[in-house]
């Protein structure tokens, strides 16, 4: 499970404050680790022969460190590992849509949303301590209680898998939430205005083919 950490804050750097609805912002801990908890997928950022790539991945936090998952053939992976490249630049975010918002003219539509975007450096964990724990916090993040209930990596396949580590340092959240921001003289057209709410919905788990009879869905699954 994710760690908790005492009640902090972030530094705004020129790269965390943002230049529009500055209101928005937020940086204590506790706003950015619930929004990075509650994700599944991040978005990788990085530059490779002067071009930018962006490529969706898995992530975990722990404490203040966040992994991210890959597979050691994999571009980024391939470049943090460089010895002539110790670390890689990279931009990670997150983004929860939590609602759609209609507003009476089109200008004003948006969506309310929480999203959390890190800059920094990666780098390939080599530690194999720290790099099975990581490889845990990963099936955890999806899964709260999973790790412990599968088998652990063998050899052969951590071997064939890259963790990426990067500090929580220069760390943003912005949050938009409420309704539309109509212009008054807008109020009174015959047009539906609000939000309409986006959450996510878990269905009834489904059983592998091969799963051997008796084996019981665990407490953990049929909970959420």
């Amino acid at each position: 499970m994710p760690q908790a950490i005492p009640d902090q804050s972030f530094a705004p750097t020129e790269r965390t404050v943002p230049t529009r609805a500055r209101e928005r912002a937020a940086y204590d801990h506790e706003t950015v680790h619930a929004i990075l908890d509650a994700g599944y997928l991040c978005h990788l950022g990085f530059v490779r022969d002067g071009a930018p790539v962006v490529l969706p991945t898995l992530y975990g936090r722990v404490g203040n460190r966040l992994y991210v998952h890959g597979s050691t053939g994999s571009r980024p992976l391939r470049m943090s590992g460089a010895a002539a490249d110790p670390g890689l630049p990279v931009c990670v975010t997150v983004t929860h849509v939590d609602g759609l918002v209609l507003a009476k003219s089109a200008f004003h539509h948006s969506v309310n949303y929480r999203s959390v975007v890190v800059h920094g450096t990666a780098y390939q964990v080599t530690d194999q301590t720290e790099k099975t724990a990581a490889l845990d916090a990963l099936v955890d993040h999806v899964l709260p209680g999973r790790a412990a209930d599968s088998r652990p990596a063998n050899a052969k396949e951590l071997a064939a898998t890259a963790v990426l580590r990067l500090d929580l340092e220069e760390v943003s959240a912005k949050i938009r939430a409420g309704g539309p921001n109509d212009e008054p003289e807008d109020l009174t057209l015959p047009h539906w205005s609000g939000v309409l709410p986006v959450s996510p919905v878990y269905g009834a788990p489904i059983p592998a083919d091969d799963l051997a009879p008796g084996i019981t869905e665990p407490a953990y699954l049929t909970a959420r």
